[in-house]
């Protein structure tokens, strides 16, 4: 298994896998929406507020998440987690644990300082995130599932999360994700 950034090469494999995973779990209209999400993620976000990463097996892209920016009112250079699919058949081999901690790591070292995420919190904190309240940090939209609302330092330090607003990029600000 080899982990490694996404490539603009993987376009395309990118949201095939994504629509399948979530076609699989959730429906084909969820699929559909999950792979147009990561399309316009890939189309409209700015290089500089994106990061991807991805496992392959012998080339076939069996993994992948994105990483895109969120603007805090402290100014904290900060990410979020979403979305992430793994291939049907790889689930639940520790595959996703896997490329999420490859790309904290990457994360880490350009300087990013707090990672959020909207998910499970029983699989979401065996990589390190804890549940937060709006209280903390107002996602940038309403909450369907506000204990899914996760984030994790990724600095030595424990983060103040306290009273701050959050934005995120134009492609996850529908209400549809949240």
């Amino acid at each position: 298994m080899q982990l490694q950034p996404y490539s603009s090469k993987d376009h395309t494999d990118l949201i095939d896998l994504y629509t399948q995973v979530f076609s699989d779990s959730e429906g084909a209209k969820e699929g559909e929406s999950i792979g147009e999400l990561v399309s316009n993620m890939l189309s409209t976000t700015p290089d500089s507020e994106l990061f991807g990463f991805v496992a392959l097996d012998d080339d076939l892209l069996v993994a992948a998440l994105l990483f895109s920016r969120m603007q805090l009112s402290n100014q904290t250079d900060a990410y979020i987690l979403s979305p992430m699919a793994v291939a049907t058949n790889q689930q639940r081999k520790g595959l996703g644990q896997q490329l999420i901690r490859y790309g904290i790591d990457q994360l880490k070292s350009c300087g990013v300082k707090t990672l959020f995420t909207y998910g499970d919190p029983n699989y979401y904190s065996k990589v390190g995130f804890l549940q937060i309240t709006e209280e903390q940090v107002k996602a940038p939209q309403p909450l369907s599932f506000p204990h899914g609302w996760l984030a994790q330092s990724l600095t030595d330090q424990s983060f103040d999360l306290m009273a701050l607003d959050s934005k995120c990029v134009s492609a996850l600000n529908d209400p549809m994700y949240w």
